[in-house]
């Protein structure tokens, strides 16, 4: 990826468990990854199994370019398919790393407490402290925002209603908003803008009666929103209201609302092979032509 570019690449597509094998090959099996390089800044949203091949991936970087790796790792929430990658990041175990890792807290533990139970034994045979990368996890407020500002690398988190910012006119400014439409405390949704574009995240989030307000103003004319569309309209309807997950047609809703440029469908249901897949994409592209189901290796250039 190139370093003047805001470009956007999918590692893990799936919902709730990986699901490896000859029919999902064409969306992929893995679960929430995405990849952003915006300008020379490496940012990962979620850290399910998909970051696994993340990480070989920016080895190789590492090792053809001569520089360590910093990236910032942006978590949704803490359920398992959206942390259960990280303890196979191999970055995490190269001390030349740098990796800022923000997030919500759970209940009342901070990020670093709910990341360690994923990597902690039993679960794992090394800690998070045992990681030989340097590590910065800071757990995230819904009032606050994170800037990336003239030549350093490193995110500055500041309060959006009492910290003055000047930013300048290559900044990298990441907002947030909380979804409560998510089982146990809801998850961040993430808004990610350099220069004149910009990138919604909006995953394990369920539509509401006439449509989430907050988001379709959180997203309001979004280059890009990525949405949640675990469920088909049926299987929805039938047994899987509230479980804190959408259907197309909820992203389809959202994405015309916001008047955003293009629609990724996202964290498919483990359940649904590549057919059932491509019939949600296309009943989706009816609805909001400028929509793609997303799938392993999908690289979207802003």
């Amino acid at each position: 990826m190139g370093h003047d570019t805001f470009t956007v690449r999918f590692w893990g597509t799936r919902g709730s468990y990986p699901v490896p094998g000859p029919t999902t090959l064409r969306y992929g099996g893995n679960t929430t990854c995405v990849e952003l390089q915006v300008g020379k800044h490496t940012i990962i949203i979620d850290a399910g199994t998909g970051i696994i091949n993340l990480g070989h991936e920016m080895l190789g970087r590492a090792q053809q370019s001569g520089a360590p790796i910093r990236a910032t790792v942006l978590l949704s929430h803490m359920h398992h398919d959206h942390t259960q990658g990280f303890p196979y990041f191999l970055p995490a175990y190269v001390g030349t790393s740098t990796l800022y890792i923000l997030g919500p807290r759970t209940f009342e533990e901070d990020l670093a407490e709910t990341l360690n139970h994923a990597v902690i034994p039993p679960s794992f045979p090394v800690s998070l402290s045992e990681m030989p990368s340097l590590k910065i996890v800071r757990s995230l407020r819904e009032t606050e925002a994170i800037l990336y500002d003239g030549d350093s690398s490193e995110p500055r988190i500041y309060n959006m209603y009492h910290d003055r910012v000047d930013p300048g006119p290559d900044a990298v400014k990441i907002s947030l908003r909380k979804s409560y439409a998510h089982p146990r405390h809801g998850v961040f949704i993430y808004r990610i803008s350099w220069r004149d574009k910009s990138m919604v995240f909006a995953s394990d989030t369920e539509g509401y009666v006439e449509t989430d307000q907050r988001l379709v103003q959180f997203a309001h004319n979004t280059d890009l929103l990525i949405h949640d569309a675990q469920y088909a309209h049926d299987d929805y309807v039938r047994a899987r209201q509230g479980w804190g997950h959408s259907t197309p047609q909820m992203a389809c809703a959202v994405a015309q609302q916001c008047n955003a440029r293009r629609l990724v469908l996202f964290h498919h249901e483990p359940r649904y092979d590549d057919t059932k897949i491509a019939q949600l994409e296309a009943e989706a592209q009816a609805m909001f032509p400028e929509t793609i189901a997303a799938y392993e290796g999908l690289e979207i250039v802003l």
